[in-house]
């Protein structure tokens, strides 16, 4: 039976409810990649099962706390991926596309199920980033095909976080038919998706509820900076006189046009540019909106960009305030996990006092209910979402 022994401090961890023990922690190991092993402290107490990485500092995702002398990983994963589906169908949520299961946040470490189509072609898009998931990804796949009977599954191992745990890229149906592009749904708005070359899984899943709050403060002329696919930019359109929307890839600026076309809009100005150098040309020509969304890419995905990641939001949430109308409502959002909520709340306020704009915080929000937070994993809360009201 592969086993691993932890240091105090790593068992110290797992009691508080984390899931991981790093490699500094673990005082001794006898496993193979991605083996499931047992989990003991150093005095030889059991802590539990979990997955054994043998390159990424993450050593342990603990999938388990029971201490029986056997493990019975069929019945685990088939267990863990019925709650998770379960758990969608009770949330019940108003699109075609969602998270099926959210890694950690369902307690199936690196594993990532996406779920596209209506209930007459369901196509599940797969991603397994650790070892753990990737040795499973053959039975994860009969699973998943048991339970949800898709037309389809298609592998998105592409992912560049694979890479810390020596996994080579891979993209590949595992399971029925997948089909180059569909379009999905999410509420009113209708979304082409290309599944295989899409970012993550196709589309970016974790901002739908965050869309549907926004379209509550939509009027007037309003401001979408790093639309990417049009996200924020369709639904304001619904209810905004006209909307400019600011994308630096051309591929992404090129589909949500596409996307404004097929949703019948004609009040979206898709424009190519650079959000940071758009934002400060419109601040010094006087340009006033009565919404402005921020949605930029992770600017900290490491502790050593945290510095240059807090300069850029309070650049970002600067500009947008001083564009912003007496009355009118900035949505700002950060998906940098080492942002967390009381750091981006102190840069948002630092922008709003160099802007000399009285604000009032509306709503604080986060990433969409299909993508589970876990009290005592703050890793699984990343995405952060401010609603403020700039005071006339």
């Amino acid at each position: 039976m592969p086993i691993a022994v932890v240091a105090r401090r790593g068992a110290d961890r797992l009691r508080a409810g984390h899931p991981w023990i790093y490699r500094s922690d673990v005082v001794d190991a006898d496993a193979a990649p991605g083996d499931i092993v047992a989990v003991s402290a150093e005095r030889g107490r059991r802590l539990g099962w979990a997955f054994w990485s043998s390159t990424s500092q993450i050593a342990l995702r603990m999938i388990a706390t029971e201490t029986g002398p056997t493990f019975d990983e069929r019945a685990w994963l088939t267990g863990r991926i019925d709650a998770a589906v379960r758990y969608r169908e009770a949330l019940g949520p108003d699109a075609t596309a969602f998270r099926l299961i959210h890694a950690e946040g369902d307690r199936l470490p690196g594993l990532v199920v996406d779920r596209y189509g209506d209930d007459e072609s369901v196509y599940l898009v797969v991603q397994t980033l650790s070892q753990g998931a990737d040795r499973r990804l053959a039975l994860v796949t009969e699973l998943l095909a048991e339970r949800v009977r898709p037309a389809g599954i298609l592998v998105r191992n592409d992912a560049k976080v694979r890479r810390l745990e020596g996994l080579d890229d891979r993209v590949e149906v595992v399971h029925g038919a997948v089909p180059d592009s569909l379009t999905v749904r999410e509420g009113a708005v209708r979304l082409a998706v290309d599944l295989r070359h899409g970012q993550k899984t196709g589309l970016f899943l974790d901002q739908r509820e965050n869309h549907a709050a926004a379209v509550r403060y939509a009027r007037g002329r309003a401001l979408d900076a790093f639309t990417y696919q049009g996200g924020f930019a369709l639904h304001l359109a619904g209810r905004a006189d006209a909307v400019l929307a600011i994308e630096s890839s051309a591929p992404a600026a090129t589909a949500a046009r596409a996307n404004a076309t097929l949703n019948g809009l004609t009040n979206i100005d898709v424009q190519e540019g650079n959000a940071f150098d758009e934002l400060r040309e419109l601040d010094v020509s006087g340009a006033r909106f009565d919404v402005v969304v921020l949605d930029p890419p992770a600017f900290a995905k490491n502790r050593a960009a945290l510095e240059g990641a807090v300069a850029g939001y309070k650049e970002i949430n600067l500009r947008a305030l001083r564009i912003l109308a007496p009355g009118g409502h900035l949505v700002t959002c950060s998906c940098s996990y080492h942002v967390d909520e009381p750091l981006f709340l102190r840069i948002v306020a630092a922008a709003a006092q160099d802007a000399r704009a009285s604000v009032a915080l509306v709503e604080k929000r986060m990433q969409a209910s299909d993508h589970p937070v876990l009290m005592n994993v703050p890793e699984t809360y990343y995405l952060k979402c401010l609603v403020l009201r700039r005071l006339a």
